[in-house]
């Protein structure tokens, strides 16, 4: 019985010890744990942050210059009244965005954007106080529409670029934010490396397969995460259907309607409603060159009834490409950024010329116009640009946005290069894999 004391008495310290060696093996396992998961939950938490900060700034670039500038000469050609009018509901709702802003960005350079972005906003209100003003009194519509143009238009437009380049910088960071991401994971790796690699001296049945079980799965994760994180990124800052097309477009349709030009505005309903359709694509991003083509076509109707008078495209496609694979809206951008920074900067009409064919290896799409071309400093600036990411030109970071969606759907060998001359125009090429869109998996 004393026999069996003992040896109770043995098995319970014993068992004591190989209890506190488990919690002792635990332990920097669980330090491990909170550190890892503090600075994950630090890092999410600031990518938030600087997201959320990203789309409302967006939000009010895209609307208020467009808004604000029509409400303020509605109400100078009187066919709003004060009383009725908006600018009052826009200024204060700017002004309510740029302080939310201010709870979100870490930059100080941002911080003084969002002053001067405050000033324009006072400066807004002086005028639309002025031309208040000036209402009450006779024959003052010249004054009125002088301070529309000279001023108001102006500071819209600065405060539009102000808010441009805050969201530029915010996703600056937002990159930075994403190289710590990788640092603290390599960081987290090691650390981690080291805190298995004391605890399989302990136990060596584990020694053999510890170490990859559990690496190999979160490695594979992350790396996916942090892709879809990628993606994600770049389909928020994707061009997307630019507003601004749109009520333009619906203005075009308003016009030609009161002029009775009942086949043009049946033709831009038409090619709008395809261009919508296509935009949706049920959410496909990779969809064939051949529905791709349909959308520029789309657009490309649109403009020409807009700008009729200088604008002329051609499309000359193979059509052996046309069941190949291309990123969702991918030409568009391109075609757009030809007529608005090539086209319309060069005196008299220009064309557009789409062409396509296959070589051994790729498919090569050609956007090719005649307007006013690039210099060799600009060219070179904007080469840069479209590798790296550089100026804050809306042309540059279109092209970038489109290069990158390109690279990170097919391989960093395909994408976009440019060559230009300053006075003759532009070309685009666009370079893909020769990849069936049925051999794909969505």
């Amino acid at each position: 019985m004393v026999f069996n004391r003992r040896m109770n008495r043995t098995d319970s310290k014993l068992a004591d010890r190989i209890r506190w060696s488990y919690l002792l093996l635990l332990l920097p396992n669980v330090i491990f744990m909170v550190y890892a998961f503090y600075n994950l939950w630090t890092v999410n938490n600031r990518y938030n942050e600087m997201l959320n900060s990203v789309v409302a700034a967006s939000e009010f670039s895209l609307d208020f210059k467009e808004d604000f500038d029509y409400e303020t000469y509605l109400l100078i050609v009187g066919n709003v009244a004060w009383k009725d009018s908006q600018l009052p509901r826009l200024l204060s709702e700017a002004n309510s965005v740029v302080q939310e802003l201010r709870k979100y960005t870490y930059s100080q350079d941002n911080l003084e954007r969002l002053d001067s972005a405050e000033k324009y906003l006072k400066n807004l209100d002086i005028y639309v106080y002025r031309i208040r003003e000036n209402l009450q009194h006779q024959n003052m519509y010249e004054d009125n529409i002088l301070i529309w143009e000279n001023d108001v238009q102006i500071v819209t437009s600065l405060l539009q670029e102000t808010i441009n380049e805050y969201i530029y910088y915010e996703n600056k960071q937002l990159q930075s934010v994403q190289a710590e991401n990788k640092v603290l994971f390599w960081r987290t790796f090691i650390l981690s490396i080291a805190i298995f690699t004391i605890v399989l001296i302990c136990i060596v049945a584990f020694s053999l397969w510890g170490p990859e079980l559990i690496t190999r799965p979160i490695e594979e994760q992350v790396k996916d995460e942090q892709k879809q994180l990628r993606k994600a990124e770049f389909e928020l800052l994707q061009a997307q259907i630019n507003p601004h097309f749109l009520y333009n477009t619906l203005d075009a349709i308003e016009w030609s309607a009161e002029a009775g030009n009942k086949d043009q505005v049946v033709s831009m309903v038409d090619s709008l409603s395809k261009f919508f359709r296509f935009s949706l694509s049920k959410g496909r991003e990779i969809v064939t060159v051949r529905d791709e083509l349909q959308h520029v076509k789309s657009y490309l109707e649109i403009q020409q009834i807009r700008y009729k008078d200088i604008l002329t495209y051609d499309m000359n496609v193979a059509k052996d490409i046309y069941d190949y694979s291309i990123p969702k809206i991918t030409i568009q951008p391109i075609v757009e950024n030809a007529l608005y920074h090539g086209i319309k900067n060069r005196r008299g009409g220009g064309k557009i010329t789409i062409t396509g064919a296959e070589t051994e290896k790729d498919i090569v799409i050609q956007v090719k116009d005649n307007g006013i071309g690039m210099d060799v400093d600009r060219l070179e600036e904007v080469r840069r640009g479209l590798n790296e990411g550089g100026p804050v030109k809306s042309i540059v970071y279109g092209l970038y946005n489109v290069n990158e969606r390109i690279r990170l759907n097919f391989g960093e060998e395909y994408g976009l290069s440019i060559d230009s001359e300053f006075g003759k125009g532009t070309t685009v090429l666009i370079r893909l894999p020769k990849m069936n869109i049925n051999s794909l998996t969505f």
